[in-house]
């Protein structure tokens, strides 16, 4: 009889806190935990990556896409501080992942080939939990606080677990010997505000006359009553990047992404309203936003550290969104403004049809903006979105426009390359039946993504729908990564060329290579009808620029200044239908 383990007792935790799946990459101070995986039967799955980075961001993609706790496995060294980018992806974003560290230290700390004082490595991404585990039978508990605690934080948490427990062996625990383990359950309780501040929420929407929503990743789950109470109040609604995918942004009223990466008319919503609503949003664009003094502003959100943080706050509402929402409907008089709901409509279709003729300006060899215009229109009704950073993320966030069902998320915060195939990975593997895509650049490709498709290569054929569409906008250039690198700089800046669509081939997957306007629609009718998944190469033109848009009278003084910037800020005023003494 195979003698029981700590390292079982890993195997059994995780399949208690329901986890489907460990990324990681095998080393001999983890061996034991990965060899009690792989005769798990599957359950749970031990999920290699290419690189540590990479199992960091496919636990984080996971914890973004399916809302559960991510898991990441490392050995010491070397190999943890790889886990770094991806935990401070999570930290950032608010998102709860468990990093299981193995150690095998035979001497002095530090004292030996490999070795990293892992509670400081881990001190600041980690700050809410880093444990060890110094005898086996702690190893259930610990796993089940740092469960706990990154559900109760949504934070990562780490647990370092030396290679010499792991394989000790467990006879049959007594209750005594270790800390009680815990059935897992629903992680967050449904916090409501009082009853006092919801009152004076209620009252100071109900009597405003050009209401502004904006809604964060914090209003996922509560489209429905965002929707209902933007209707209410004849509101226009704007989004952060991460709450893109809240609601569908098909709807006449919505204006699309907030910000630099955004639209002129999310921009034109906040310079026009005079009450604003914002949803789970720690948006930081602030430039952005109303002048102070412009509006009166309620802000939703769990977190009643993050109230007030970006732009102050007439009202705050600490709670739940879904609940808050609909304790305010039951308040709010259904008083719709539809002069100023006319407004927005207006923007909203100005802006669409501004961004189609861009989509359609010519350029050399393919404008971006059109490889993404064309995919909006072909975007799967169900299924997921990864998008990395880059130039990639202004058209993604301006041209296209998601469908309610289509989930997206992109690495927010922390701003990192190379975060969207790993999270493409996460989304497939936790939905095997749904169609995923990755947007990225050539840059993020060259980063992790060329390793990362040897991933795909080998799980693909395990998937009911094998699409996984992944776009590379080849413009051999660093111009969207900022830094004053633009599409004139030296050559010797510049990124090598490299055969995307050739490199999948060579993996057995699917490849197409754009380089002309008309081929883009038909490259993306060939994407998605491949029996695989497929790299959609499209080499564009460096020098279309994702400029931003103008921050819509946030600086109301220059309309009373002299020159040609006051009178265009006039004209935008009158052509919106609003006087200027209403926004003062």
């Amino acid at each position: 009889m195979v003698e029981r383990t700590a390292a079982d007792l890993v195997v059994e935790r995780l399949r208690a806190w329901r986890v489907p799946r460990a990324f990681g990459y095998p080393g001999a101070a983890i061996a034991p935990v990965v060899e009690a995986l792989d005769a798990s039967g599957g359950d749970p799955a031990f999920v290699p990556a290419r690189h540590e980075e990479t199992a960091s961001f496919m636990a984080t993609g996971h914890a973004k896409f399916t809302g559960g706790i991510g898991v990441c496995l490392a050995t010491h060294g070397p190999s943890a501080v790889q886990l770094l980018n991806g935990l401070y992806d999570a930290k950032l974003d608010s998102k709860p992942v468990v990093a299981i560290v193995g150690e095998d230290v035979r001497g002095p700390l530090g004292g030996a080939h490999e070795q990293i004082g892992l509670s400081r490595l881990f001190g600041d991404v980690c700050n809410q939990f880093v444990r060890y585990a110094r005898a086996p039978a702690q190893v259930p508990g610990l796993l089940d606080e740092a469960f706990r605690t990154a559900a109760a934080t949504r934070s990562p948490v780490c647990v370092v677990l030396p290679r010499d427990v792991q394989e000790a062996a467990v006879p049959d625990l007594l209750p005594e010997s270790v800390v009680v383990t815990t059935t897992p359950g629903e992680p967050l309780a449904r916090v409501l505000p009082r009853d006092a501040d919801l009152a004076a929420a209620a009252h100071l929407l109900g009597g405003s006359r050009r209401t502004a929503i904006l809604v964060g990743q914090g209003g996922r789950g509560a489209a429905e009553e965002i929707v209902a109470l933007a209707d209410r109040l004849g509101a226009g609604v704007a989004t952060s990047l991460l709450g893109k995918p809240v609601l569908d942004e098909r709807l006449p009223f919505h204006t699309g992404v907030l910000g630099e990466v955004g639209t002129p008319a999310a921009a034109e919503l906040m310079g026009g309203c005079d009450a604003l609503l914002m949803i789970g949003t720690n948006d930081p664009w602030t430039d952005y936003f109303p002048m102070p003094g412009q509006a009166r502003t309620v802000q939703i959100d769990i977190d009643g550290r993050r109230i007030g943080s970006r732009y102050p706050v007439d009202v705050p509402l600490v709670g739940d969104a879904a609940e808050t929402l609909r304790a305010l409907l039951a308040r709010v008089p259904d008083r719709p403004n539809a002069t100023w709901r006319d407004t927005v409509e207006d923007s909203v279709d100005r802006w669409r049809n501004e961004a189609a003729a861009r989509a359609a300006a010519p350029a050399e060899p393919v404008n971006p903006q059109l490889v993404l215009h064309e995919l909006a229109a072909r975007v799967p009704r169900t299924g997921a979105i990864a998008v990395d950073v880059g130039s990639v993320l202004h058209w993604y966030a301006r041209h296209v426009e998601l469908p309610s069902g289509v989930d997206a998320q992109l690495c927010g915060t922390l701003g990192s390359m190379g975060c969207a195939l790993p999270y493409a990975v996460a989304a497939k593997l936790a939905a095997p039946d749904q169609p995923v895509l990755a947007l990225m650049g050539d840059g993020a490709m060259q980063l992790n993504g060329l390793a990362e498709l040897v991933t795909i290569s080998q799980h693909w054929r395990e998937w009911p729908d094998p699409r996984l569409v992944v776009l590379v906008l080849n413009n051999r250039d660093h111009s969207g990564m900022g830094g004053g690198w633009g599409p004139t700089a030296d050559l010797s800046r510049r990124r090598p060329d490299v055969p995307y669509a050739g490199w999948a081939r060579l993996l057995g997957l699917h490849g197409v290579r754009v380089d002309r306007p008309d081929l883009v629609g038909a490259a993306w009718e060939e994407a998605f009808a491949a029996d695989r998944p497929c790299v959609v190469e499209a080499v564009v033109d460096p020098a279309v620029s994702p400029a931003p848009p103008e921050p819509a009278f946030a600086d109301l003084r220059a309309v009373f200044a002299g020159g040609d910037a006051a009178r265009r800020v006039r004209d935008r005023v009158l052509g919106a239908g609003l006087a200027v003494e209403d926004l003062v």
